[in-house]
């Protein structure tokens, strides 16, 4: 493993990380965030904030271990283009302006999935063990922008200004 893979597999993990502590964070008190999500605009909110505490867990394992990289690195990019719209956008640039906090956060996250789309998993990954590490370059990075699309489909289909 050179430098390169080894930065790759340790962003990959990391993200991993990130993740499954929102999903856990979400899960662990699903009737508070079912409120939260309802008063920043969601319906069904119950069902949303399920579907964010299990989509966050799964993009974090999937990420963690280096399985179907791309679309867990999609996942995530989805779960942030939902937390742009909806609550940072309108905080400005830098996390710490309250109440809203800022989308530099937001933003980082969705970068660093575009470059592990883009780079692929790293060898020490499921996805290398499998032979599924085909999906790098511009097709792992489309791949990875199409959590956009999807961040926009939910947005659509589930949220209102509150």
């Amino acid at each position: 493993m050179d430098a390169a893979e080894l930065a790759i597999t340790l962003l990959r993990v990391w993200l991993g990380v990130v993740m499954l502590a929102h999903g856990f964070n979400h899960a662990r008190n699903l009737e508070g965030t079912a409120k939260w999500f309802a008063r920043v605009g969601f319906r069904n909110a119950g069902m949303n904030a399920r579907a964010s505490a299990f989509g966050e867990v799964a993009v974090g394992t999937g990420l963690l271990l280096g399985l179907a990289t791309p679309l867990a690195a999609a996942g995530l990019v989805t779960v942030m283009t939902v937390a742009f719209w909806s609550i940072h956008r309108h905080a400005g640039f830098f996390v710490f302006a309250r109440p809203d906090e800022g989308w530099e956060y937001v933003a980082t996250l969705v970068v660093a999935a575009l470059a592990l789309g883009t780079f692929g998993p790293g060898p020490w990954s499921v996805d290398a063990a499998l032979g599924w590490d085909r999906f790098d370059g511009w097709a792992g990075m489309g791949i990875v922008a199409l959590g956009f699309l999807a961040g926009a489909g939910q947005l659509a289909l589930m949220w209102r200004k509150p």
